[in-house]
């Protein structure tokens, strides 16, 4: 079928690609629809690899999709053909013992788009578990589904945050991940969430929720400013979404006294850590990597109207157009939160 594929580093091609996928009794075959350009998708392109995960053969691209269904096995009762979804992008095995304890985003062995050697989904149809696919309410847009996989993120760092009623947050890094952490902290029960960049435009981006405050710290020491708006306190939470180490380890003398961290962004390398600080706040730290069980919450807030995700959708190509997508996303424009490419 026709696909998005990775042949080398910096080099793509849209061409038919051999892959031949079953319908099992517990899959559906999906007609994809719309699928957006993730920060990972542009490490592979641009570097080859992300980590300890390196593109050694042609890899098909995405994994934020949605589409139609078309096809449904014998033992699918939750969906029916026709049905608009968005599609949790990795498939565990179910047997691992890190499932059965209810971590299956730890699995090991989890089968995940476009993670080398697995393919991704920016192509004409995938079949995937039912399991892992979440319906659409008639008023959601294929496009907005596809935004369900970031956001997923975002609620899985509000989650790992304990968030209570009134908290006040600070997310370090407003990138796509970083505004998905903000808005699902205030859906969470945040009054008031801070986030932090060098660049304006993404800052400006963010400030057009309510209850969002830009800090621009190429101007403005970060910890300063949150001391003064918090009474010298401090905030309750603080989401690090930035996966700089530039930003290590002054933001945790911004969070206050018993406070929470959650490290969402990840990065390579090590960062300076000090731990003598982080024990005198009495500051817990949570790790994160992707989410459990948050795509079933992501669908519902958005058509509760209490996340509005479609300002985040910055620009849109074609499939035809993928290559371009993909250049545009590539180069990093200050202004662009989400490029999607719609089939």
């Amino acid at each position: 079928m026709k696909a998005l594929v990775l042949e080398a580093e910096k080099k793509l091609s849209l061409r038919d690609f051999p892959i031949q996928e079953t319908v099992g009794a517990h899959d559906v075959k999906i007609q994809v629809k719309a699928c957006g350009i993730c920060g990972s998708d542009i490490h592979y392109y641009l570097e080859g690899r992300v980590g300890d995960f390196i593109v050694k053969e042609p890899m098909i691209l995405g994994h934020e999709a949605a589409g139609m269904v078309i096809e449904k096995g014998s033992q699918v009762k939750n969906l029916e053909v026709g049905d608009m979804v968005c599609m949790e992008p990795g498939i565990p095995d179910m047997t691992r013992r890190e499932v059965l304890e209810g971590n299956y985003h730890l699995d090991p062995g989890i089968v995940f788009w476009a993670t080398p050697p697995i393919q991704g989904c920016l192509r004409e149809t995938v079949v995937h578990p039912a399991r892992f696919c979440f319906k659409l309410p008639k008023n959601m847009s294929a496009a907005e589904g596809a935004m369900m996989e970031p956001l997923a993120t975002g609620i899985e760092a509000a989650k790992k945050a304990q968030i209570k009623p009134g908290d006040v947050a600070l997310v370090i890094g407003c990138g796509t991940i970083g505004v998905m952490c903000a808005i699902a902290a205030l859906a969470g029960g945040c009054s008031k969430v801070f986030i932090s960049d060098i660049k304006q435009e993404k800052l400006d981006i963010a400030a057009t929720y309510e209850n969002i405050v830009p800090v621009n710290t190429s101007k403005i020491n970060l910890t300063d400013f949150i001391m003064k708006e918090t009474n010298g306190l401090g905030v309750d939470v603080a989401l690090e979404a930035s996966g700089s180490p530039k930003v290590y380890p002054d933001f945790f003398r911004a969070v206050k006294r018993g406070g929470k961290v959650v490290l969402v962004g990840m990065m390579n390398g090590t960062v300076p850590l000090d731990v003598a600080l982080i024990q005198v706040l009495g500051l817990s730290i949570e790790t994160q990597f992707r989410y459990t069980n948050t795509f079933d919450r992501a669908v519902a807030l958005v058509n509760a109207g209490k996340i509005d995700i479609k300002r985040l959708i910055s620009k849109t190509f074609k499939f035809d157009d993928s290559i371009a997508a993909y250049e545009y996303a590539a180069a990093a424009h200050p202004d662009v939160v989400k490029v999607m490419i719609e089939l």
